[in-house]
């Protein structure tokens, strides 16, 4: 079933669901982070200023939190949450505190997410959980299995809790009817948690997508193992593929030249296009053996999404095919494709203001960037405060 041509320029369906107030924030907050050496001072500051404990948590409430974060807890997200809703927009909910490093704290990460998936149900919050492998389980442990390294016992009785964990939020999740998206994290810990995540597919994906894993398309080898992944378990299990551009580009060149290996990035933009777009047309060529999740800011990937849709003559709101971007960012993109009908979804992390700084610090960065859509978001905004005053 085919829709009207896909335009993103639209602002005031872009903007609905923002009042005024949010939206002048919204264009002071982007206009500051594109004012380039100023933003930079001014990051740092900040991170400084978060270093020494300095009491910023009123400041951060009032001015950033809101741009990119739901809410302290599930209580102050129901507002968000509803609010998208009535514009045909779920939310997938993340608890993105950061920095787990202890058995107390991956237990309490995993009684997290249980917890929101009870909410998430009980409340009819959202159809997703989102979960970093590293809040449930050990970075370096993760590490030694991807190196495949022969673990100690205790290693090895520590590896099956992690596993534990990954099982029982997988199997909440699927008595629910939630589905769960595994972020990916960096590339030398990568294979461990794609074997994981390959063994909870097995397990709760033999007729529907319950399980997707994140895969990322600025690193070169990622769509020859997803033709590997399709080749080994078409027919079998239905592949959860949460596709992204990816989030650790920077670090990962870092590591690869101190440690004098190959860079696993793709050496531009135009290769990471390409892979993420190959890696949409074999999925959506393919979409019985399939759930998929596009999660994109670019413009032409979801256009190009749409027009495979309607190439393969799959209808635009198939529950195997969701779309998302972070909340706060690409509202052009979210909202005008589910004024049109298409599954849609935003990115809603929440959290203490404390535990949630590394992401939004990870979202100041990114949005400082010359690169980065900062100053498409600035040009929207723009557009559509002078439409209400006109």
């Amino acid at each position: 079933m085919k829709k009207n041509c896909l335009e993103f320029n639209n602002t005031e369906i872009a903007f609905n669901y923002k009042s005024n107030f949010e939206l002048k924030r919204a264009y002071y907050l982007f206009r500051l982070l594109s004012l380039g050496y100023l933003s930079k001072i001014g990051r740092k500051l900040l991170k400084s200023l978060i270093n020494i404990n300095f009491p910023i948590d009123s400041l951060v409430f009032k001015t950033i939190y809101p741009q990119f974060c739901g809410g302290r807890d599930i209580i102050e997200c129901i507002d968000v949450i509803e609010n998208l809703k009535n514009n045909n927009v779920y939310s997938i909910l993340d608890y993105s505190a950061e920095g787990s490093l202890t058995e107390i704290d991956f237990e309490r990460s995993m009684n997290k997410c249980l917890h929101i998936l009870c909410e998430c149900k009980s409340n009819s919050l959202s159809k997703f959980i989102v979960f970093k492998p590293s809040a449930v389980g050990r970075f370096s442990l993760y590490e030694k299995v991807s190196s495949k390294l022969k673990l100690s016992r205790d290693e090895s009785d520590e590896w099956n809790r992690i596993e534990k964990r990954f099982e029982k939020i997988c199997s909440e999740a699927s008595k629910l009817n939630i589905m769960v998206l595994v972020d990916a994290e960096e590339s030398w810990i990568q294979p461990a948690i794609d074997e994981l995540v390959i063994k909870m597919m097995k397990k709760f994906n033999s007729k529907t997508p319950v399980v997707y894993n994140t895969i990322q398309a600025y690193r070169r080898d990622r769509y020859d193992y997803l033709e590997k992944l399709h080749n080994e378990h078409s027919g079998k299990i239905k592949i959860g593929v949460k596709l992204v551009r990816g989030a650790y580009m920077e670090k990962e060149r870092r590591r690869s030249k101190k440690l004098n290996y190959p860079s696993p990035i793709c050496d531009d933009k135009s290769h990471t296009d390409n892979v993420f777009n190959n890696s949409l047309k074999l999925i959506i060529e393919n979409i019985n053996d399939f759930g998929l999740f596009i999660g994109s800011h670019n413009e032409k990937s979801n256009k190009l999404s749409v027009e495979l849709l309607n190439k393969h003559n799959i209808v635009y709101n198939d529950e195997r095919v969701w779309f998302s971007q972070l909340f706060g960012m690409s509202d052009n993109i979210t909202f005008s494709l589910a004024k049109k009908g298409y599954n849609v979804a935003k990115y809603l992390p929440f959290g203490p203001i404390k535990e949630v700084m590394p992401y939004l610090l990870r979202r100041l960065d990114e949005n400082s960037s010359i690169s980065s859509q900062s100053n498409r978001e600035l040009q929207l905004i723009k557009k559509e405060l002078i439409r209400r005053v006109k």
